[in-house]
């Protein structure tokens, strides 16, 4: 029965072991990882088991163990498909007062932002893996890309703006609004006129 339950939960979660959700359903650590390496399921990250036939999904996994993270920047451009350049580091936006120095001994890039800007736009999308992992939309994305335009490479800078305006489901008063609040109303003005 137990092993039935630990099955369904891996397979709820694509074949990851949360051990606070076995520890839900009354099941003992111990017997937990007696399924572990019995299974064959490896350890990887803190409380979290993969099954054999699962790809690390390290997006999905560094959000699981780090649920106020917000993926953004050039992570965010490639999750939405708005560069087919992969990013050189992760990205990640948290709440301003978020103690971050554990990301950043990993070489995470990450920004912080005051409460009201950092949900602003927030939206779970499918990883390439197919786990729900929480992005940036892509209005938010591009506002931000035009923020940090002088930080970025130019190409990856103009590919992401025409990519997002030839996307058929832009929402450009959405993006407009973001802009008002986040002071770039006039720099993404410009790039919505010239490519619209």
């Amino acid at each position: 029965m137990k092993k039935e339950v630990l099955k369904k939960i891996a397979d709820d979660n694509n074949g990851y072991l949360f051990t606070a959700d076995v520890l839900c359903h009354d099941i003992s650590k111990t017997y937990m990882a007696n399924f572990v390496k019995e299974n064959g399921y490896e350890r990887v990250g803190h409380g979290i088991y993969a099954a054999p036939d699962v790809w690390p999904d390290e997006l999905y996994l560094l959000q699981k163990a780090n649920p106020k993270i917000v993926f953004s920047g050039e992570t965010a451009l490639y999750i939405h498909g708005l560069t087919d350049r992969e990013y050189q580091r992760i990205e990640v936006t948290v709440p301003k007062g978020y103690n971050a120095v554990h990301l950043r001994k990993k070489h995470i890039k990450v920004r912080t932002m005051k409460d009201e800007l950092y949900e602003m736009g927030k939206t779970m999308v499918e990883s390439g893996y197919g786990n729900m992992i929480i992005v940036y939309d892509q209005e938010r994305t591009i506002c931000d890309t035009i923020i940090n335009r002088k930080k970025m490479d130019v190409q990856i800078f103009q590919a992401a703006i025409k990519e997002y305006m030839a996307v058929s489901d832009r929402k450009l008063q959405v993006l407009v609004r973001y802009a008002e609040k986040l002071g770039v109303r006039d720099e993404v003005m410009k790039y919505v006129e010239v490519l619209t």
